[in-house]
């Protein structure tokens, strides 16, 4: 199923896939191989540990995943929490490797705190979580005043209008769950053209509409 889902995005046109790791470390190696066999050499592989590991644990975890797997990107290492412990993996992990973290920031202070510690090379932000377009947008203010990069987390419905006011966006995160669910339920998703999301401008508001019928069976 891992194989077939990677393999998806790259025939939608998308350049880099993400995996979980940590929560079996046992297993990961094996879902690392099946991940590079399914999308070869030319595509960027990440890894996300939602905060699974210590600090000296994703120090090792991230030399391992580059070395073998040519990982570019470990997204929450260890807990947003942890400010010390992301800076130990920005200042001494492999070369190439992008440290990420703030899809669980929800105030315009967890952001500057991420920055201001110099914990990540990519700051994550989730217009859901962190006071909606109004919130994301300070995200991306505060990003331009350090010169570092912007990745919206998953919700690509909800971040692809703001995403394109975003002076130093790096992605859009295109979230299996959240895809499935736009494209069950509503009218006007977005779809991927060469890996590229392009707001619908002839929509209002987010360019959805919910299908209500299709929705109904599933009404509490």
């Amino acid at each position: 199923r891992l194989r077939e889902q990677l393999a998806g995005w790259l025939a939608e046109g998308i350049g880099r896939v993400k995996v979980k790791v940590g929560r079996k470390p046992d297993d990961d190696p094996a879902r690392l191989d099946a991940a590079r066999e399914a999308i070869g050499d030319e595509t960027e592989l990440y890894v996300d540990a939602n905060g699974a590991f210590g600090g000296k644990q994703a120090l090792l975890c991230a030399e391992h995943y580059a070395r073998n797997w040519g990982v570019s990107w470990f997204e929450e290492p260890v807990s947003s929490d942890d400010l010390e412990g992301l800076r130990l993996l920005r200042d001494r992990g492999p070369a190439g490797m992008d440290i990420a973290a703030g899809e669980y920031a929800y105030v315009p202070a967890d952001f500057h705190n991420l920055l201001a510690a110099g914990a990540v090379d990519c700051l994550q932000a989730d217009a859901t979580r962190c006071g909606g377009v109004t919130g994301f947008l300070l995200a991306a203010a505060l990003c331009e005043s350090h010169g570092l990069d912007l990745s919206a987390h998953t919700a690509a419905a909800i971040h692809a209008h703001a995403a394109c006011a975003a002076p130093r966006l790096r992605h859009v995160e295109w979230f299996h769950d959240h895809v499935r669910i736009e494209r069950m339920l509503f009218d006007g998703a977005l779809e991927p053209e060469a890996g590229m999301l392009r707001p619908n401008r002839s929509r209002p508001g987010l360019g959805l509409e919910l299908r209500r019928a299709d929705s109904q069976s599933y009404a509490v």
